[in-house]
């Protein structure tokens, strides 16, 4: 074999291309701190003020704002602001006094679980139905999936929230209500079940306590139902167009020239190719649960990451807001992170 014929490594490609995301992921996320630390500076809240007080006199305000570094140039202050997110010090709650992070840590597990439910619903309803109206354009099916959709866009959600907790628990009693469990069983998971992940139905079901998993579900199905109808509409509308798109090129039209059943034509061959950008459509509607699902938490006395951000926002404490509105980007950046890593994994072509 000659030098000109020999094989060409592919590693030095990879390694370029791991380069670059790991370069593009630190842009984003010092361009995710500038906005942060822009927003600190531009709010109407003088910081010192909110720590101090209206009655802390002009000595004490000024030993502040030395103590936390305001009184150098704005260029300095983003270095020692960027430099305190890398350590993990989001700051302390002018509320509080607790850090910053350890809230965001215990709050955050609520935020997760029901995010997560919200999307597995939204899945597997918007995928089908999706599929369903792509391969029966102008049916029955298809207007109906459309018209389920446009409503899921329409209805603002804090009204849907009201309308189910009035129907499904005021009136007709099958779910439970605001808050992530009954008072009786919440007494009773403080004392008898040992957090492991935060999230109320992992701990309950890790710890055997059934009776304790199903008032948590019954608590937790309505607002995620809510939030997975919300991502089905985005999820069906996303998955028709795509299919649609796919049932239009020749090699279906040759798969099923040579005789192929109709549920792997579409289910094995079109979906391979639709399950490529649809994976980053279900990576953004995740990150879109996770940081927009601040009025259904407020309505559903949820205490997640939303309500935190909320009711920081009532009592002015700038800290506890900026905190978690960078939790929830750090959040954002790595479910696109990973939607691209599947999107190389699900696609040869992209590697």
């Amino acid at each position: 074999m000659t030098a000109s014929s020999a094989p060409v490594s592919p590693w030095p490609a990879r390694l370029r291309g791991l380069a670059g995301a790991l370069i593009s992921l630190a842009l984003t996320l010092l361009g995710l701190l500038f906005v942060t630390f822009i927003i600190s500076r531009v709010v109407p809240i003088d910081p010192v003020l909110s720590i101090m007080g209206q009655r802390a006199s002009d000595a004490q305000i000024e030993e502040a704002r030395v103590a936390l570094g305001l009184d150098k140039p704005l260029w300095h202050q983003f270095l020692i602001y960027v430099g305190n997110m890398l350590r993990g010090d989001l700051g302390t709650s002018i509320g509080s006094g607790e850090p910053v992070l350890q809230a965001v840590a215990r709050v955050f597990p609520a935020t997760l679980e029901l995010a997560t439910l919200a999307t597995i619903f939204g899945v597997l309803a918007g995928v089908p139905a999706g599929v369903l109206a792509a391969t029966r354009p102008g049916s029955l099916a298809d207007h109906l999936v459309r018209l389920v959709g446009l409503m899921g866009y329409s209805m603002p959600v804090f009204w849907l929230g009201l309308i189910g907790l009035l129907l499904f628990y005021g009136i007709l009693g099958w779910v439970g209500g605001p808050g992530r469990l009954d008072a009786l069983y919440d007494m009773q998971f403080q004392f008898e079940v040992t957090p492991v992940t935060g999230m109320i139905l992992l701990d309950t079901a890790l710890a055997g306590k059934w009776d304790m998993f199903a008032n948590a579900f019954s608590h937790i199905v309505l607002p995620a139902a809510l939030l997975g109808y919300v991502s089905m509409a985005y999820i069906s509308r996303m998955t028709r167009s795509f299919m649609m798109n796919e049932l239009g090129q020749e090699y279906i039209t040759t798969a099923r020239v040579k005789g192929m059943p109709e549920w792997r034509v579409i289910w094995v061959h079109a979906m391979r190719n639709v399950l490529v950008p649809l994976i980053t459509v279900i990576a953004l509607s995740y990150a879109y649960l996770l940081e927009g699902s601040v009025l259904t938490e407020t309505i559903f006395a949820w205490p997640g990451l939303g309500s935190y951000i909320t009711e920081a926002l009532g009592r002015n404490d700038m800290p506890a807001v900026l905190g978690g509105t960078v939790v929830v980007g750090v959040a954002f950046i790595t479910l696109n992170l990973v939607s691209d890593l599947l999107y190389r994994l699900v696609d040869p072509r992209a590697r």
